[in-house]
């Protein structure tokens, strides 16, 4: 899937100068043990910065099988769904640490069956690289077509949490697996994406729930 930037054109004053402190990107290589970067945003008392452990979606088993990923040969089988946690739904730091695990996990979901349905609710209609990587998705899977690869793994989230701010601003490293894509009668679709290893921003809202608003690779 294409890694691409987006503008957070709509973030106000304080949200700028806490992207300001969250983009020292992380340090590490590809293959490598990416470590987390030691700045920290300066904040009130009332926040709390922190880099931990996303916590990990479960899912649910598909009952006409068992699951086997894409290869060459053909389209993943028998993907199992994931589960939004209990705890993704509340509007808490810990919330929105399950949900950030939740929203990549169905990301993957989307990556392996090219079904966004799921992932198409957990962002606003505004979020335009959220739509960018499902349109990506629809087209890897259009007549016929599949992926192979591109798991995403996430290492850690860091975050500026202001329990009275509406915008909630979190860097997050992901690393993605090589992409290989196939055409319909198995030929190679296009060149392959090669395996990444970067930091993104990811702006949530929270109302009756969590919304991803914006989101970006950190230049």
């Amino acid at each position: 899937m294409p890694r691409l930037s987006s503008a957070f054109s709509f973030l106000h004053a304080r949200a700028l100068g806490v992207l300001v402190g969250l983009a020292v990107l992380l340090t590490g290589c590809q293959g490598g043990s990416p470590t987390a970067g030691t700045s920290e945003p300066q904040t009130t008392t009332a926040s709390s910065t922190s880099s931990v452990s996303v916590p990990a979606a479960s899912a649910a088993p598909a009952s006409s099988g068992a699951y086997k990923p894409a290869d060459a040969k053909g389209k993943a089988q028998n993907v199992p769904v994931p589960v939004m946690p209990e705890l993704a739904k509340e509007n808490s730091k810990a919330g929105l640490e399950a949900f950030i695990g939740y929203w990549y996990a169905v990301k993957n979901y989307a990556n392996q069956t090219g079904d966004i349905a799921a992932l198409d609710t957990l962002s606003t209609p505004g979020c335009q690289l959220c739509s960018h990587m499902e349109r990506a998705v629809t087209d890897s899977y259009r007549d016929g077509r599949w992926m192979v690869g591109g798991e995403l793994h996430l290492s850690n989230v860091e975050m500026n949490w202001m329990p009275d701010e509406i915008s909630h601003l979190a860097r997050v490293q992901v690393i993605q697996d090589e992409i290989s894509y196939f055409n319909a009668d198995a030929t190679e679709g296009r060149p392959a994406d090669i395996a990444t290893n970067d930091a993104f921003v990811i702006v949530t809202q929270f109302a009756d729930s969590w919304k991803v608003v914006d989101t970006g690779v950190i230049r």
